[in-house]
């Protein structure tokens, strides 16, 4: 088997898994039969927001943190402490509050993620141009023929970038190394946090054999739901159905679901994966039930998505609606449009139109949300027709708005559908 050294970086083959590195005696050991061969990998900063708020903030070290919003928003992030109270991601805070009451919460400071962001993929497109980013803080990347390049093993390579990481930027990662992408991202879960597994060709079926359906990209609650009923719990079952067969009871879904149960994923690593949406949404002070108070709080929406999808340099095909019930309970409308757009105006008529079928004046929401999906590039937006003189303004608007904005700050101009009712 391969044994690679995670603190030195030696890679060497062995008959037993040794107890320590032979050059550095570190005891931080990965062992493999396939350690030397596989290529693709999955790398996820270790809870990437609270980690860099503790690397900022030392006081912070042993205590549980939280990065999210006031009591009625939602817990974006949490430290491994306070994941062993029952906090995780997408928690209302107050019941993260409530299993964890001595949590310090931090609001959430964007552009510095994203500057750490940025950091670590810049590290990883060190090693290769195969970098597929699935978030702000994690990848998939392909290392194959990159041995004689840098002169090392995928695995030493990404065992070197974990270190960088570390020492340069003060946070961790944990890498899944595998030979395809469903595998490499399980694997990236298995060890953390400061974690590296891996899962190679030899064993792959016979791992997934016990885990639950859910498990498997692409398999949600109903998903799942719908296995069980038909006696489907673990992979290993799953696998013993015949792919027609489950074809005919799943449709498309049914012949992905096979393939994935047998370890099987030829999905390549693209590094210029388009955008596939872009939203905004707000959390109110107060569950609201007034439909005029909900639509005032679409167009502020609105215009954040239409400057996102300009920055973007893309145009929405679809307009999605998302509300949130005082519940907790999620309700989702979409609507294809004739022609995609890129303008505020466009989007809010839109998402109006499907709030209207959803704010019957009894139904409390606690949050309200626009997206835009079915993507396309921004050439093919607001196009010009025979009634330009009309759908020219909206545009000239746009852009008008946009420039001041961009020369005098946000607040410089304001829409009249963005104003606040005066308080009686």
């Amino acid at each position: 088997m391969s044994v690679l050294c995670r603190d030195c970086g030696a890679l060497a083959t062995a008959t037993a898994v040794p107890q320590r590195c032979g050059e550095c005696a570190s005891p931080r050991l990965v062992a493999h039969d396939e350690l030397a061969e596989l290529s693709i990998a999955h790398i996820d900063c270790d809870a990437f927001y609270a980690t860099i708020e503790k690397r900022d903030r030392p006081e912070l070290a042993g205590l549980p943190v939280i990065v999210g919003g006031g009591r009625r928003g939602v817990v974006l992030a949490c430290c491994y402490i306070a994941r062993l109270y029952g906090v995780h991601s997408a928690m209302p805070m107050f019941k993260a509050l409530a299993a964890c009451p001595q949590a310090v919460v931090i609001r959430p400071d964007m552009a510095k993620y994203r500057e750490v962001g940025r950091a670590v993929r810049a590290e990883m497109q060190r090693l290769t141009p195969l970098v597929e980013p699935l978030s702000i803080d994690e990848a998939f990347l392909d290392l194959g023929g990159t041995a004689r390049l840098h002169g090392a093993a995928p695995a030493q390579l990404l065992a070197a970038l974990a270190r960088r990481v570390e020492h340069t930027l003060g946070i961790t990662a944990s890498i899944g190394l595998s030979y395809n992408k469903f595998l490499a991202k399980i694997a990236s879960d298995l060890d953390k946090p400061r974690g590296f597994a891996v899962i190679g060709r030899a064993e792959a079926a016979r791992f997934l054999a016990d885990k639950p359906v859910g498990l498997l990209w692409g398999v949600g609650a109903a998903m799942q739901r719908r296995l069980a009923a038909d006696g489907i719990a673990v992979i290993g079952q799953l696998r013993a159905v015949d792919e027609r067969e489950l074809a005919l009871r799943y449709g498309r879904i049914g012949r992905r679901l096979a393939r994935l149960a047998r370890a099987e994923d030829d999905r390549a690593v693209e590094p210029f994966s388009a955008t596939q949406s872009i939203s905004a949404e707000t959390t109110f002070g107060r569950d609201e039930a007034d439909a005029e108070a909900l639509r005032r709080e679409l167009w502020p929406l609105c215009e954040k998505v239409a400057e996102r999808l300009r920055q973007a340099a893309l145009a929405a095909g679809t307009v999605n609606l998302k509300l949130k019930t005082a519940d907790f309970r999620i309700r989702t409308r979409s609507h294809r449009l004739a022609d995609p757009t890129q303008l505020a105006d466009h989007l809010f008529e839109t998402a109006a139109r499907l709030l209207a079928g959803e704010a019957d004046g009894t139904t409390k929401f606690r949050l309200i949300g626009v997206g835009a999906d079915r993507l396309v590039e921004a050439e093919a937006a607001d196009l010009p027709t025979l009634f330009d003189h009309e759908a020219g303004g909206p545009r000239r608007l746009a852009a008008a708005i946009e420039e001041i904005r961009a020369r005098h700050g946000d607040a410089a101009v304001r829409r009249g559908r963005g104003l606040r009712p005066a308080s009686s």
